[in-house]
């Protein structure tokens, strides 16, 4: 299968971790429509030898719906992926919540 991603990234200004975290939630929820309000955001750290590098989320659904996302805090990027495991997006970050925090918010 073919996997078909934007040459053109989406590229964004997310700064604090309230604003990465709800634009990655809003994301989530909208591939397969799903309420916010009933999907809540998971999220666990990504570590690389030993340090904390970025955040993984994922959202769950009905039938076992689950789409995620990883935030890689080192490349600046967050990648998106739909519920059958499809990257459906790559969005660029112009500025990111600083990594040194990633322990908190994990």
């Amino acid at each position: 299968m073919l996997t078909v991603v934007p040459h053109n990234p989406t590229v964004l200004a997310l700064p604090t971790m309230p604003e990465l975290l709800a634009y990655v939630h809003a994301e989530l929820c909208g591939f397969d429509r799903l309420d916010p309000e009933q999907a809540p955001l998971k999220q666990a750290p990504l570590v690389r030898r030993g340090r904390v590098c970025g955040l993984v989320f994922h959202v769950e659904g009905p039938r076992m719906l689950r789409t995620s996302a990883v935030w890689a805090a080192d490349e600046n990027r967050i990648l998106l992926y739909d519920s059958t495991g499809v990257r459906a997006r790559e969005v660029r970050l112009t500025e990111s919540p600083e990594p040194v925090n990633l322990k908190k918010a994990a």
